[in-house]
């Protein structure tokens, strides 16, 4: 069940936990895609505090955020590019998009593989995904102080399973969100410190959530290897003659 897009807007930008989760999480997202000159970002979900870097650069940027959870005007003060969708029916043209996040969407989901497919369907050839989703061994999955702590949790294991199903290609992988989910002034203000020392330690440490990153591969189509398609002359060997005397080599 997905969360009311009021929750999720008050969290992520009227608190200094969610401020503090936002920009964790948006670094990693940087560090995996520092560039996306030229190209269409989507994101679904809840996915709009992951947005912003791309757009000053990419061609075209949208929140797709899904009817049962609700939308909002994003980003404030510029033009709106956030929209109301179908959970698994996009207005989106196949194949379009090159970057896509989901965040708050395959969690909440009833019809994951469903979702999945959509994603797969409005990537193009070579697209990347990124998947963002609460971590089964964290802390964050237990708390109903946040979002993460809804939904059905992941290990890295079970989403590339799913992803791999679906017909994604895993490549990368991260967990972020070190800090304890609490709103206490104490653990917000000594959050970074965490954070630099879960990534530096180990990334198989209990960190709130897990990013992972896949991509679509498209493979070109074999010959059928059929009698009858052996039989058809090729047209690189169109108006050939045997010539007369000559032994065939």
């Amino acid at each position: 069940m997905h969360l009311d897009v009021v929750e999720l807007r008050n969290f992520y930008y009227r608190t200094g936990l969610g401020r503090a989760a936002q920009r964790a999480i948006r670094n990693q997202v940087v560090e995996f895609w520092p560039n996306a000159e030229r190209q269409t970002v989507a994101g679904f979900g809840f996915a709009v505090p992951l947005l912003r870097p791309f757009l000053a650069d990419a061609r075209r940027v949208v929140g797709l955020m899904p009817d049962q959870q609700g939308v909002m005007h994003w980003p404030a003060g510029m033009p709106n590019v956030s929209t109301l969708v179908p959970e698994t029916r996009w207005p989106i043209q196949t194949g379009l998009v090159d970057k896509l996040i989901v965040m708050h969407g395959l969690e909440t989901t009833e019809s994951p593989d469903a979702l999945l497919e959509e994603c797969w369907r409005v990537l193009g050839p070579g697209g990347k995904a990124m998947f963002v989703l609460p971590n089964r061994a964290g802390l964050w999955s237990r708390s109903d102080n946040t979002p993460f702590g809804y939904g059905r949790p992941y290990s890295a294991g079970q989403l590339e399973t799913q992803l791999r199903r679906a017909r994604f290609v895993p490549e990368r992988q991260a967990v972020v969100l070190f800090q304890p989910p609490s709103h206490r002034r104490f653990w917000l203000r000594w959050g970074p410190v965490w954070e630099r020392v879960g990534q530096k330690l180990s990334n198989g440490l209990a960190g709130g959530v897990l990013i992972v990153e896949a991509s679509k591969q498209v493979y070109a189509k074999t010959g059928t290897g059929s009698p009858e398609a052996a039989r058809r002359t090729s047209g690189v060997l169109e108006g050939l003659r045997p010539v007369p005397g000559v032994k065939p080599i």
